[in-house]
């Protein structure tokens, strides 16, 4: 029956607490020159040069090197008299690591620095940095920036190198500490490391075995190992929650693992998030201890008996394994030659490893993890690779992915090799890394030699397009590398199809979005120093996901989280698990907490999504009432975030005309919240909350239009798309001015953004389906297949494989441009199954068991295509014109009804398998409505037929979404 409650655990948690990496950077100091030339006429400030030589002994091995800067102003390293890195000071960046270790040599090396100070006068110049190498042996090397560093105005030729005499240079100017008492302080080493842990445990076994299931808790990343062998394929596990309110474990049935006499239970713990990536960059982040382990394995005998083998004091454990370092922003150090053979098998020799210690338990309670679990789910192989500098070697994988690569090598003992991932290049051909922020992304693997060597990481995943390979022996065939996709194993539950070549490449990059942002939970990018499960991204997006992948468990999963992240007050953040505390008043964001049940109850006829998550609901509706002033509430957080700016160079728009009024924003979301909730009340019976949420819906409307409505131009604040779109989406317009606020959105676009998105993420998650439901889904299409920015078009012209997080990720600030992110998606790919190919769910007979097939024939479309895997079986939906003739087949499966619209003018005009459609077999006319004959049908394939395809601009009645 497994472990039911709380009492049937008999483990202990054990682990070893301890041995991060210390903080080298905080006594460094700054330093500047002590002459301060003027800047040159034209020219901004003057750069200065610092250098410093530093010598590495040879009989000792260098385990990893690093130099932490941070400077007030632009700054360059170089290595050796080469550029290893370029950098600035940022919001979100406030101190740089350079990994260096790649290009430094036994004996005497230097490590020279260029800085030009910023133009702020405020901010006085300065450098400070700290460069630190580690040994297989010994203490670490330390250099901090100080008196004893070099500094120059000018140059000459190899300044940077060794040999250079530099007797002629001015020592730095010490300009004062970066101790906490500073006020600008500036935040060190954030690049968190620790080593794996590796657990064991022998036990014998002396009865034949009738079943054994062994329960894992392994926070916060695990393997279990049992006789020699790896158990199950899972990866990344378990999944991520806030351990302080629910820890994750894993069922696995190791019958056929174990064996008569002896055997032998061992553990790999990688970090995770559980001890954090980042203390506080690019934020605080929430961490909670160092990684440990809970583990019982239920042996049943078939003579009826059983035993227990659980985690406790009896364990051993060791951090001297392969595994030098793990993180997900950062990568993995391993070593080949520190392998451990027989780790996992019995009759092992332990001396040398220490007694696993028991540790505090988390405060999160036990929960079975219910959702699918993270796997390799394809492999791909490199379709190009270029050797930009001698010695680099750089890999196209051909496709911006998620996961890891399979490195495969033969070379000497004690060959280092780094694997560093990123998404696109520099024009000259080497990784452009500004976009990872700090996420070092760099995996380094030594080699045992003697033979074929294959390496992946265990405990780390990167999201990119290109590899960049340092040390590989020889050159590197294509073969060498091959690329691991991982993400949650969702089943695909949905594909599209249309005539038009460029929005199936638009869809395309769609679904690889989607599907490289599940870590189990929905994050918003894989690559960068963040990874978080943000709530604006996904309210509406989720909807579109659910025709692509089953992600019922997945997103039941996270709606877990966002309650657990729930404060007593009601108060919901902004994303979940709250890794980064923020608790914001946002509307726009947790109104997640209320779509994505809804998404699920409809699209999969989970009814106990909205009684389970119904408190949750209720209490933030009730604590956001009480921020009602004259029936409104205050500015939203975010507001219409990332309205295409007016700037390629810009993230966010300076132009007021584009940006739309937060307190609109906050506003219609939270009226349209009040309506959910008072519609999922309804359903569960709650008949007094029903109507007490819709009379505080209505007063937010009165108030919302009386602030916000210009009645006789039909505009809602400033007139921008998104000010529009939201009160016709969520139903606030006022019946007499739909016509003219309708009229005034399609002059924005037509005239003001010449056919192009001119809403944020918010307003993006209902443009289309708002065009499409007020008779203009021409007008959506014309969006969808635009190819100038801003547009998806554009992303694919530019050469994505992805979507971008910014409408002009190929130029915006590398600050906040992911190359692989969801947000931007908006309706796209709802409107595409829902409208153009015409499958879509009724909500009073949810999760298809009564479908909506309306398909709209849209822009120059020959045919299109679509199909869904709902709960009754796969429903099917494909359509084509030609000659002025519509023709539609479908298909619905056992135990289900669907309304379908079939476009004409004339009853007459329609067939069904070539016989006139009201007179088929299991068809039966409901009414003419506009320019569709509606039908009921039930299940089974039909083809119906009409001679003219549906009018492209015939107005229907607003349809409130939800």
């Amino acid at each position: 029956m497994g472990l039911l409650e709380a009492a049937d655990w008999k483990a202990r948690w054990i682990g070893l607490d301890g041995g991060e990496n210390p903080d080298h950077f905080a006594n460094a100091r700054w330093v500047w020159s002590s002459d301060d030339p003027k800047p040159e006429a034209g020219n901004g400030p003057r750069p200065r040069h610092f250098r410093r030589a530093i010598s590495l002994p040879a009989d000792r091995e260098v385990l990893g090197a690093r130099l932490t800067i941070a400077a007030r102003g632009v700054f360059s390293v170089r290595v050796n008299g080469r550029e290893v890195r370029r950098g600035s000071k940022t919001v979100f960046v406030p101190a740089s690591e350079v990994d260096l270790e790649p290009f430094l040599q036994p004996g005497t090396n230097v490590i020279g620095i260029v800085t030009t100070p910023s133009d702020n006068k405020a901010e006085p110049p300065g450098l400070l940095c700290a460069f630190s190498a580690e040994f297989d042996a010994g203490d670490p090397l330390v250099v901090r920036s100080d008196a004893a560093w070099k500094v120059s105005a000018t140059v000459p030729e190899g300044w940077d190198r060794p040999g250079f005499d530099d007797s002629a240079w001015a020592a730095a100017q010490d300009r004062g500490s970066n101790d906490p008492s500073v006020a600008n302080r500036i935040i060190g080493d954030d690049y968190r490391r620790l080593p794996a842990r590796m657990l064991r445990r022998e036990f014998s076994l002396d009865r034949p075995v009738a079943r054994a299931t062994a329960y894992l808790c392994g926070l916060g990343l695990s393997e279990l190992w049992i006789n020699g062998r790896k158990i199950g394929d899972r990866v990344l596990s378990p999944g991520l929650t806030d351990y302080h309110r629910r820890c994750l474990y894993v069922t696995c049935d190791v019958t056929e693992n174990l064996r008569p006499g002896a055997n032998a239970l061992g553990v790999i713990l990688g970090n995770g998030r559980y001890f954090a990536p980042r203390k506080s960059a690019p934020t605080t982040t929430l961490s909670y201890g160092y990684p440990k382990l809970l583990l019982q394995l239920e042996i049943e005998y078939v003579d009826g008996t059983a035993d227990t083998v659980v985690s406790d004091g009896s364990w051993k454990l060791t951090t001297n394994g392969p595994i030098l370092a793990n993180s997900e922003y950062d990568g993995e150090i391993y070593d080949a030659r520190r392998e451990i053979p027989g780790w996992d098998r019995p009759g092992f020799n332990e001396a040398g490893w220490t007694t696993a210690r028991l540790v505090e338990a988390p405060k999160g309670v036990l929960s079975s993890e219910m959702a699918e679990p993270i796997r390799v789910m394809e492999r791909i192989r490199p379709v190009a690779v270029t050797n930009p500098q001698p010695g680099v070697w750089v890999f196209d994988m051909g496709q911006n992915m998620a996961g890891w690569c399979r490195l495969r090598v033969k070379g000497p003992r004690e060959t280092r090799i780094f694997l560093r991932h990123a998404e696109t290049l520099r024009s000259n051909g080497s990784l452009n890394i500004d976009n990872l922020r700090s996420a070092k992304a760099t995996d380094a693997y030594t080699l045992r030699g003697g033979g074929s060597e294959e390496y992946e990481p265990r405990f780390t995943y990167h999201g990119f397009r290109y590899v960049e390979v340092t040390g590989y022996p020889g050159r590197p065939a294509l073969s060498a590398l091959e690329g691991r996709v991982v993400h949650d194993a969702v089943p695909r539950s949905g594909t599209f199809a249309c005539s038009e070549d460029l929005v199936n490449r638009i869809y395309r990059n769609m679904v690889w979005g989607i599907r490289d942002n599940y870590r189990s939970l929905p994050t918003d990018c894989p690559q960068r120093d963040e990874r978080q499960g943000w709530f604006g991204d996904r309210a509406q997006v989720s909807r579109g996901e659910m025709y692509v992948f089953d992600t019922a468990a997945l997103h039941t999963k996270w709606v877990r989280d966002m309650e657990d992240s729930q404060r007593e007050d009601g108060s919901l953040p902004d994303l979940a698990p709250a890794y980064w505390s923020f608790y914001t008043g946002s509307i726009t964001f947790p109104t997640a907490a209320f779509a994505i049940p809804g998404h699920l109850h409809d699209l999969y006829g989970d009814r106990r999504i909205l009684q389970n998550h119904y408190d949750c609901m209720r209490k933030w509706a009730d604590l956001t009432a009480g921020r009602l002033s004259g029936d409104l509430l205050p500015a939203d957080t975010y507001g219409d975030w990332c309205v295409p700016p007016e700037s390629l160079d810009l993230i966010w728009s300076a132009d007021p005309a584009r940006v739309t009024d937060r307190v609109l924003v906050a506003n219609a979301y939270y009226y349209s919240d009040l309506c959910m909730l008072a519609r999922y009340a309804a359903r569960l019976g709650r008949d007094d909350d029903a109507r007490r949420y819709s009379g505080i819906a209505n007063r937010v409307k009165a108030a919302f239009n009386a602030k916000f409505l210009n009645r006789e131009a039909g505009l809602y604040a400033n007139g921008t798309q998104t000010s529009a779109v939201l009160p016709l989406a969520f139903g606030l317009v006022p019946e007499d001015c739909r016509a003219r606020v309708f009229a005034s959105l399609v002059d924005n676009i037509v005239r003001k953004t010449d056919l192009h998105v001119g809403t944020g993420m918010i307003g993006g998650q209902w443009l289309l389906r708002v065009l499409s439901d007020n008779g203009r889904p021409d007008l959506a299409w014309k969006l969808a297949a635009q190819t100038t920015y801003p547009s998806w078009g554009y992303m694919v012209a530019s050469g994505a494989t992805t979507i971008w997080e910014l409408w002009n990720g190929d130029h915006g600030d590398p600050l906040m441009n992911s190359g692989n992110h969801v947000m931007q998606i908006g309706d796209l790919c709802t409107w595409l199954h829902e409208y153009v190919a015409g499958i879509a769910p009724d909500e009073s007979s949810p999760g298809f068991r009564h479908v909506l097939m309306r398909p709209r024939a849209v822009g120059e479309l020959a045919w299109a295509r679509a199909s869904h895997v709902s709960l009754y079986g796969p429903i099917a939906s494909e359509w084509k014109t030609a000659a002025g003739r519509f023709e539609w087949h479908i298909s619905l499966p056992p135990n289900t009804t669907a309304t379908v619209f079939v476009p004409a003018q004339d009853l007459r005009e329609v067939t069904e398998s070539g016989r006139p459609a009201d007179r088929a077999d299991g068809v039966r006319f409901v009414r003419m409505e506009g320019d569709r004959a509606v039908f009921e049908v039930g299940s089974g394939r039909y083809a119906f037929a009409s001679p003219s395809a549906a009018s492209r601009t015939t107005p229907t009645r607003t349809k409130r979404l939800r």
